[in-house]
């Protein structure tokens, strides 16, 4: 397997982990707001004491940059909840 391909599977091992975290909270709560602000906390978390806040919020956004155009392409929600 080459370096590539392994991190693809630590990111699909991880992105399971994510879902099943998510599933876990949405049984805690029907308040999206709560747990997309909870996410985004445990991310800041994931990064506190090695970056500067304002570091972890570009890297957000440079995860979202990736992250949007793929769910557009694939998604056709019927509302904006």
């Amino acid at each position: 397997m080459t370096p590539q391909e392994q991190n693809f599977q630590d990111y699909k091992k991880a992105e399971g982990k994510a879902m099943e975290i998510l599933q876990a909270m949405t049984a805690a709560t029907p308040k999206k707001v709560d747990i997309e602000l909870a996410l985004l906390t445990a991310i800041f978390e994931l990064h506190r004491d090695t970056v500067p806040p304002m570091t972890i919020g570009k890297i957000i956004q440079t995860h979202l940059e990736t992250l949007v155009p793929y769910y557009e392409s694939t998604s056709n929600p019927s509302s904006g909840n």
